[in-house]
């Protein structure tokens, strides 16, 4: 369908099914429905199969012209308007006017079912992949295991994850693999001993921090942090046995997470600015797939707290 054809520009994202209401049965029964009624029809003779198609091609084209219409009407009064835009938000409207072409998912949305279908065969190969951005047609993707990146397994995975993507998901032409992201650095409590004198180097960009008996359990810890001309906003958060650190910053839109809530039982850290929800111990973004906090290595000497502020510049190793 052409732009000039398409009477919707919004591409709304996937939502959960609705609960049953005293209209009928809820979106995941009618799509079973649809699914069984299809799987019926592909089990018929030829002639009979052929007058199935047309019979159902008829009545979506006589669905779809009047739905193309209420949604025209709709979009040209300001009043109308709104209430369409709140309407395409409801499952089962999304998936009728979907069925019907007039609306389409974001590429994005589509990419990641691709991944999320692939991802049971991706685990039998001890890998996973997620979504990173789709931009001007190009799909970026995170993909953990599978064996060194040059290896000739990797490459067979890289190969079915880039041809599933661009075979499903017309805007995607091209699929370009994200470096593997480092994992949070984190010090076990347990392996602590007290003075012990292998400090780490100030001149490797290490900066002491606090006591760690003095870092407060299940809290944030905000710090400033000066590494040689290099000022660095961090915050510490511990978790039982665990200590880890990460660059200041929200992976949604870089705002300071003095006040993030940790839940301890939980393991997460909440953004105070927008909600993102965030693996406390790793970093990894919850809300958001794909994004994740920076994280900073962390040692501790002689019962106190070293942070390497320089890794902030680049990649924390």
């Amino acid at each position: 369908m052409t732009g000039e054809d398409d009477p919707m520009t919004t591409t709304p994202q996937a939502g959960p099914a609705t609960t049953p209401g005293p209209t009928g049965p809820d979106i995941t029964e009618l799509a079973a429905r649809v699914d069984e009624a299809a799987r019926r029809v592909a089990e018929l003779d030829e002639p009979a199969r052929r007058a199935a198609e047309e019979l159902r091609q008829a009545v979506e084209a006589v669905h779809r012209a009047g739905l193309v219409t209420i949604v025209r009407r709709m979009r040209a009064d300001d009043r109308a308007r709104e209430l369409l835009f709140a309407l395409v938000d409801e499952p089962e409207v999304r998936m009728l006017l979907m069925l019907h072409g007039i609306i389409r998912p974001d590429p994005a949305t589509e990419t990641a079912r691709v991944l999320a279908g692939l991802r049971p065969w991706l685990r039998e190969q001890g890998a996973d992949a997620e979504l990173v951005a789709v931009e001007d047609g190009v799909a970026r993707v995170r993909l953990d295991g599978g064996g060194p990146a040059c290896s000739g397994a990797a490459a067979v995975l890289r190969d079915t994850v880039e041809r599933a993507i661009v075979d499903a998901v017309p805007a995607v032409h091209r699929v370009e693999y994200a470096p593997t992201r480092p994992a949070a650095t984190f010090i076990p409590l347990t392996a602590i001993r007290a003075g012990r004198p292998d400090a780490p180097s100030a001149a490797e960009g290490w900066v002491r921090t606090m006591p760690v008996d003095q870092v407060p359990q299940g809290e944030v810890t905000p710090m400033r942090l000066t590494a040689g001309e290099k000022e660095v906003e961090v915050i510490v958060v511990r978790l039982a046995d665990r200590i880890t650190a990460y660059v200041n910053a929200c992976a949604h839109q870089g705002l300071p997470l003095d006040a993030a809530l940790v839940d301890a039982e939980d393991g997460t850290l909440t953004c105070p600015w927008h909600g993102l929800c965030y693996d406390a111990r790793s970093g990894e973004c919850l809300s958001l797939p794909g994004a994740a906090l920076r994280p900073l290595p962390v040692r501790v000497a002689g019962g106190e707290v070293w942070i390497r502020a320089t890794a902030a510049e680049g990649e924390a190793g």
